[in-house]
């Protein structure tokens, strides 16, 4: 069950269900913004939507879904919904995303590159602590 925020956005937006065709689309959208498009490695993704006026994306996959980016050695946990704002070279407002430091799980709510140029890629907590790394650990 899609949330109200989802549910807020969805006239209006670009809706696809399916898997497959949900990743192919995400892929195409990360590439637009100039974000690397290994961001999302989720599985049986139900439904993926985008409203361009408003920048709001989200995601719905079956089950949430713990992913380890091997480069840089941080586990990531998607949940079964994840939403954003988005724009080019930055997600903002997230839900449904945490990442492990140490022993405590914190929610990212936001993925940024400093400058369009920059190759490193910045992920801010819900705490305000930032950790910026080399954009290359999140392609496909």
């Amino acid at each position: 069950m899609a949330s109200q925020s989802i549910e807020s956005h969805r006239s209006g937006a670009e809706i696809i269900h399916g898997d497959a065709k949900c990743k192919k689309k995400i892929v195409e959208l990360l590439k637009e913004l100039c974000l690397p498009q290994g961001l999302f490695p989720m599985e049986d993704i139900e439904e993926f939507g985008y409203n361009r006026v408003s920048g709001f994306i989200w995601i719905l996959q079956k089950k949430s879904k713990n992913h380890t980016f091997k480069k840089i050695k941080r586990q990531v946990s998607y949940a079964t919904e994840v939403t954003a704002l988005v724009e080019p070279h930055k997600m903002k407002k997230m839900t449904g995303v945490k990442t492990k430091e140490l022993l405590l799980w914190l929610s990212v709510v936001e993925i940024y590159f400093e400058t369009p140029s920059s190759e490193k890629l910045t992920f801010k907590t819900g705490t305000g602590l930032s950790d910026s790394f080399e954009a290359s650990a999140f392609e496909l």
